[in-house]
């Protein structure tokens, strides 16, 4: 069991806090800090015997924590990852991890030099349908792969406010890449290997924020299948995932993190339909089982930190999937292909 805080009590922050609430037995909150100590934030706190700290820092000096996890704003996410190393605390991180790959290599390192876990928020890579996609493909079943796509929508930037952090394009660049659509890179690497090359666009139609709402990615994968991703931030809650291979193709249906629905919504329900259709005969359908996702992911954390097996998400993909996110970014500004370096 280790004794964790949590740093940024937004609406995710508490998701997270309520996933171990009860009966985990690898993980512990025990400690928080918000950039706004709130009476709600204080209320949270309360109602999880966590102590309330003022700063980061002080959460750092604290012996009795062993770890942190980080929902902060997108651009302090190397910073506070290098300074809880500094202090010997393992760090979960919530995506994305850095925005550029030099970023990533800056907190993998200072990690490896304090000999402390890292941990990402990628959370589908735990759901039973991806393990069983996974062994799908490996096994040989959907034939060579083609293509890998994936649609990922919710409504949350329609009610941002313009002085949000999530409201600003230097914190979230391209729309719904940083909050939803790594989600789903993540998917793709872990699937398909290392992504060569992208191509972004990214624009603006509905929201009143000074953001994009509407992006669209293609990708090439070094093992020479392709992909595609769109993410949208004004329009109603959904998430499809799709592998096509030479044999048939596999897709996931579900949800996104909808801002405002319930906790174990956000948790228990990203799967839904999932459909296997080979080249000939009717397509087999099925419910995915409920399952806590982030749960799954910190107590898998929790588990390493604690000298158990390795956290799946390897620092090497953590490096890649930074450096692509910022390739992404890059291209949507050049209007051209960028290579991920």
């Amino acid at each position: 069991m280790i004794n964790a805080a949590i740093v940024g009590l937004g609406w995710w922050g508490k998701t997270l806090v309520e996933a171990v609430a009860e009966g985990s037995e690898d993980i512990n909150f025990v400690a928080a800090t918000t950039r706004s100590l709130s009476d709600d934030a204080r209320e949270f706190a309360d109602e999880h015997s966590l102590k309330l700290y003022t700063s980061y820092e002080d959460i750092l000096v604290d012996d009795d924590i062993d770890a942190v996890v980080l929902v902060t704003p997108n651009s302090t996410h190397v910073p506070q990852m290098i300074a809880a190393a500094e202090h010997g605390k393992h760090v979960f991180c919530e995506k994305p991890f850095a925005l550029t790959g030099a970023g990533a290599k800056q907190a993998v390192a200072a990690a490896e030099r304090a000999g402390v876990t890292l941990g990402l928020g990628y959370n589908r890579r735990f759901h039973p349908e991806i393990k069983k996609l996974r062994d799908l493909m490996s096994s040989g079943e959907l034939g060579t792969i083609l293509h890998v796509e994936a649609t990922m929508t919710f409504p949350n930037a329609l009610f941002l406010k313009p002085g949000a952090w999530r409201a600003d394009t230097n914190e979230t660049p391209c729309g719904g890449l940083t909050p939803m659509g790594v989600h789903a890179i993540d998917g793709m690497l872990d699937l398909c290997g290392e992504i060569d090359q992208v191509y972004c666009q990214s624009f603006r139609r509905a929201v009143e924020i000074e953001a994009d709402d509407t992006t669209s990615i293609l990708f090439r994968m070094k093992e020479g299948m392709s992909g595609y991703l769109a993410t949208m931030t004004a329009t109603g809650g959904g998430f499809n995932f799709q592998v096509y291979g030479s044999k048939g193709f596999v897709k996931l249906e579900g949800m996104t993190h909808v801002a405002g629905a319930s906790s174990e919504e956000r948790r228990f329900k990203l799967f839904g339909s999932c459909t296997f259709k080979p080249l000939k005969g009717p397509a087999e359908t099925w419910q995915a089982e409920g399952f806590d996702v982030s749960r799954a992911a910190l107590e898998s954390f929790a588990r390493a930190a604690s000298g158990g097996p390795a956290f799946p998400i390897t620092t090497e993909e953590m490096i890649h999937g930074a450096a692509v996110t910022e390739a992404i970014v890059k291209s949507a500004q050049s209007g051209l292909p960028e290579k991920v370096s």
